[in-house]
């Protein structure tokens, strides 16, 4: 697989491998497109580095998965991100175009992260360390949090976990 970039993939002090830059970019400045294989909902896979595209926007009317093959795979979560994953459903030749957005601006040697909001069924352990630490990879949506089981609940953190 060719090198993004300006992207390097390390280990990472957020969870396993990450991915840092080489070279700084700007606040709405695209980082680099993903590559990935299509999978239906019923497929056997692993969907770990997986990005859903909902049946609304894939024009199917079933949700697909994206699942990234490149140093994407290796872009960490983040409860206060420094970029944004974009994506659109091409029909004309059945695959997801995605990207990734800087937020803000970001500088050699930071780690690349962004929200996973995972539904509350898929809620796991936070480890991003930011001070807007959730304290689980959740979307942050009223209605979702409210969804969550007690055991993951009570891993909230208390200002997230008042507001559900």
């Amino acid at each position: 697989m060719p090198l993004m970039d300006g992207l390097r993939v390390v280990m990472s002090a957020i969870h396993g491998y990450g991915v840092v830059t080489t070279r700084p970019f700007k606040q709405g400045e695209r980082i680099c497109f993903g590559d990935g294989v299509l999978y239906r909902r019923d497929a056997d896979f692993d969907d770990t580095y997986a990005l859903i595209v909902d049946g609304e926007q894939s024009g199917s009317g079933e949700d697909v998965f994206w699942d990234l093959v490149d140093q994407t795979r290796w872009f960490n979560h983040s409860c206060d991100p420094n970029c944004d994953v974009e994506s659109k459903w091409d029909a004309e030749h059945q695959l997801v175009i995605a990207w990734w957005v800087a937020r803000r601006d970001i500088a050699t040697g930071e780690e690349i992260t962004y929200d996973y909001a995972f539904v509350a069924e898929a809620a796991e352990p936070c480890a991003c360390g930011t001070v807007k630490c959730r304290g689980l990879i959740v979307d942050d949506d009223p209605a979702e949090l409210a969804r969550l089981p007690d055991h993951l609940r009570a891993q909230l953190k208390p200002s997230i976990r008042a507001a559900s």
